[in-house]
């Protein structure tokens, strides 16, 4: 599978991946760099991707991290452990990684695959910090992620934005984790991005875009919905983290998938949180939603995603 990639700057390549990778950045200059690394169990696209640009990890000199959800740092650990590179991130992410807080960073909760790492730099906000040439401003923009940042290059008015905006949706809130204010910190840190002027928006996940005063209005009705009923954070978290975890596991046994997913915290949290512990009753709407639309797929006796990971 080939992955789309536009070199924003000079040197420095955007890497638009699918659902269950984030996008992610590469800079082929010298020393190389990399931002976030896509899910572990993709690493080896990773680095052939990598390679393609003329990089080869063994020489990656740093990382720069976005937040510490699993589809962002899952290259980090082997990375850092074949290049002895640096990793940078928000303090609040370096401290979830050095008293290795897997509930935290979402692993444990969802049941992700990841590992952790040797953070070297704390990012601050308003920090400037280099990538080459390029001067990056650190954003810090927690709701998401309590950790989650962004990187603002002024003069070419191009915003980097991780998970903190998306052309056309949301990234889930996971409130239980996050803590009740998640909603509010997102809507605060969209307020923030509000202020930059803004040619041209790379996502932690879909295409890069122009659009950014239209993707900042969907992204505040969004939360602005969340605000008033917040049974839709609770179908969000459930309809995204249920494809999710069919990428993860690529096909699931039909008849055995309701028993894995009552076996986690997550699936059974939200719906006791949202839905009044209608465990089988929530599944059945999701799972015959999804069949409907074609986003899930019965193979015989398995299910899997048309998502692209």
């Amino acid at each position: 599978m080939n992955f789309p990639q536009l070199e924003i700057l000079e040197d420095l390549f955007f890497i638009q991946r699918g659902y269950l990778n984030a996008n992610h950045f590469v800079y082929r200059g010298d020393p190389p760099v990399l931002i976030d690394t896509g899910y572990i169990a993709d690493l080896d696209t990773t680095r052939r991707i990598i390679a393609e640009l003329g990089v080869d990890i063994n020489d990656v000199s740093s990382i720069i991290t976005t937040h510490c959800h699993c589809d962002h740092i899952g290259g980090h650990n082997r990375i850092q452990t074949l290049s002895g590179c640096d990793i940078h991130l928000h303090g609040i992410g370096r401290s979830f990684i050095e008293t290795q807080d897997d509930w935290a960073t979402w692993w444990k909760y969802y049941n992700q695959q990841a590992e952790f790492f040797k953070p070297t730099h704390s990012l601050k906000d308003g920090e400037i910090i280099r990538i080459g040439p390029h001067c990056f401003e650190v954003i810090h923009t927690p709701g998401h992620a309590a950790d989650g940042i962004v990187l603002y290059h002024r003069e070419e008015k191009m915003l980097l934005s991780s998970d903190t905006l998306w052309e056309n949706d949301i990234a889930v809130h996971t409130v239980r984790v996050e803590g009740s204010a998640a909603v509010y910190n997102t809507k605060k840190s969209l307020e923030k991005l509000a202020l930059l002027e803004t040619i041209l928006v790379c996502p932690g996940h879909g295409a890069a875009f122009t659009d950014f005063q239209g993707a900042l209005e969907r992204s505040m009705r969004r939360i602005d919905g969340y605000l008033t009923d917040r049974m839709k954070i609770g179908r969000d978290v459930l309809k995204k983290i249920i494809v999710y975890t069919l990428m993860m596991n690529k096909t699931v046994a039909a008849d055995k998938f309701f028993g894995q997913l009552l076996n986690t915290n997550w699936f059974t949290e939200t719906i006791d949180f949202y839905f009044n512990s209608d465990y089988q009753g929530k599944y059945d709407e999701i799972m015959e939603g999804f069949l409907k639309k074609n986003i899930v797929k019965r193979d015989g006796d398995m299910f899997l995603t048309t998502v692209k990971p």
